[in-house]
């Protein structure tokens, strides 16, 4: 299937979800996940008009994103070490993966020498996973508050990554708790502004992440395809 057909074919579903659940379909924004695909495949994705790229390693992304940076807008999807950040602070408009405070701190120091505020997703282990990044449920509010005093960060949303061995319709309450912690978040006012945005729904389960309020999809090989 070329990429074409695979766009208009998650567009057709994404349209479906949305009907599905009473949604708007402008509330819906694709990330195209190219970590597993060539510069060649990137510019491709980009020339079809899918302009939110997602990557997760700086030394991978690194040929994609010097030749391409100005064409698209650049999300940080996967796990940050902090080691890592002076690499990309300023490159990405959008870090999905805050998940612990020495994180928070460096992303806050690296921004404030730049001048720059960095927007980021808080990312919540919903599931639980042993394997999985993300602060505990449990953990989430004080790290919101801590995170909140940060001036040179700003929380744009939360992120969280349901099991992928778990049949689609199996995942709701991952992205139902993803839902509900975001609701929490902005009945506390613990930011100065209302959280709306969640991460959430990658190849696999976007339909069932779209019904349960997603407003950032992730989708690797059923948008981009796979190489290799």
């Amino acid at each position: 299937m070329s990429l074409l057909a695979r766009k208009e074919e998650v567009e057709a579903r994404v349209a479906a979800a949305c009907k599905r659940s009473g949604r708007d379909e402008n509330e819906i924004k694709i990330i195209a996940v190219t970590k597993y695909v060539s510069l060649e495949t990137t510019k491709s994705v980009l020339d079809k008009g899918l302009l939110h790229i997602g990557e997760n390693r700086w030394q991978d992304v690194k040929p994609k994103w010097e030749a391409l940076h100005e064409r698209g807008t650049w999300h940080f999807i996967g796990h940050l070490q902090t080691n890592k950040v002076k690499d990309i602070i300023g490159k990405f408009a959008y870090i999905h993966s805050l998940d612990r405070m020495s994180l928070a701190r460096e992303l806050d120091k690296q921004a404030a020498a730049l001048g720059i505020e960095v927007n980021c997703f808080l990312q919540v282990n919903v599931s639980g996973e042993e394997s999985k990044y993300g602060v505990a449920p449990e953990h989430f509010f004080d790290f919101a508050v801590e995170v909140s005093k940060l001036k040179h960060i700003h929380i744009t949303g939360l992120m969280t990554m349901a099991p992928y061995e778990m049949a689609a319709d199996a995942t709701r309450p991952v992205f139902r708790g993803l839902r509900e912690l975001r609701d929490r978040l902005n009945e506390r006012k613990i930011f100065p502004h209302d959280i709306t945005e969640l991460s959430m729904g990658m190849s696999g389960d976007f339909e069932v992440a779209i019904e349960e309020g997603a407003t950032w999809i992730r989708l690797g090989t059923v948008l981009v395809g796979k190489e290799g």
